[in-house]
């Protein structure tokens, strides 16, 4: 199968705007199930489209990129996995062959994203020091261009070039370059970490912390466990302070009779 061009620029406006989307408009866009079915209704293939977005979609759950962390993109790779599939010929399997390494891909993509976003953050802060404050609320939005190019290009350049392009970048990356955004990528998580913790109680709440710590770090319980067991305490808690305001307002009721008495 031949793509046309309108199909190329649907593609690629979809990846930029999915971007756009998980950040901002929130209507769904940005899920493998999404943007599978996307790429399979433009080319004319839907079975195959949803297939292989929803295959993608099953290693996403659960799983999101708060703070600062950065998880594989698998928007981008239902959308190529499922062109590459149709194209091809050779049906949904060949598609999330590929598609898994291209959103493994994209995860260095988005730190450098992020990184070129820090000119239009720090650009914004002078702004608002010298009180420009509608030029500054611009910056945010120019913010959104080089992430939403990180993936409108590599979409782009994948649709043209075919899937050899994509395993030719994914085998000829210089190790250098691939050590350095993995040790970015590895940083980038505990900062979000931090800067979600500043907005937390912790201080009103430091033992849950260090028992979530412990079960985490040395009792190598998984998330789901360790979410199970917070939720046991949150209960308790909850429940222990029902009482405990069942208890002062009886006391204030039988105060109260008294003094009528």
């Amino acid at each position: 199968m031949t793509i046309q061009w309108w199909q190329i620029l649907l593609l690629t406006l979809y990846a930029g705007f999915a971007f756009y989307d998980g950040n901002n408009t929130t209507f769904g866009t940005v899920k493998p199930t999404m943007s599978g079915f996307f790429a399979g209704l433009v080319l004319g293939d839907v079975q195959t489209g949803l297939v292989v977005g929803g295959t993608l979609n099953l290693l996403v759950l659960g799983v999101g990129n708060f703070g600062g962390a950065s998880i594989p993109d698998y928007m981008t790779g239902a959308l190529l996995g499922t062109v590459f599939a149709i194209t091809s010929g050779q049906g949904a399997e060949f598609g999330v062959t590929l598609a898994i390494p291209i959103g493994l891909l994209m995860i260095q993509l988005d730190i450098l994203a992020r990184f070129s976003n820090t000119f239009f953050q720090h650009r914004a802060e002078k702004l608002v020091e010298e009180g420009r404050l509608d030029a500054a609320a611009k910056m945010n939005l120019f913010g959104l261009i080089p992430q939403s190019l990180s993936r409108m290009l590599p979409v782009f350049l994948a649709v043209v070039f075919g899937s050899t392009f994509v395993e030719l970048v994914v085998n000829n990356l210089p190790m250098w370059l691939m050590n350095g955004l993995k040790t970015a990528g590895g940083i980038l998580p505990s900062l979000g970490i931090a800067i979600l913790l500043r907005y937390l109680p912790v201080s009103k709440n430091i033992t849950y912390l260090i028992l979530g710590f412990f079960l985490a770090a040395y009792l190598k319980v998984p998330v789901l466990g360790a979410a199970l067991v917070g939720l046991a305490l949150a209960i308790l808690s909850y429940q222990r302070s029902n009482e405990e305001q069942a208890v002062s307002q009886a006391a204030a009721n039988a105060g109260g009779d008294m003094g009528d008495e």
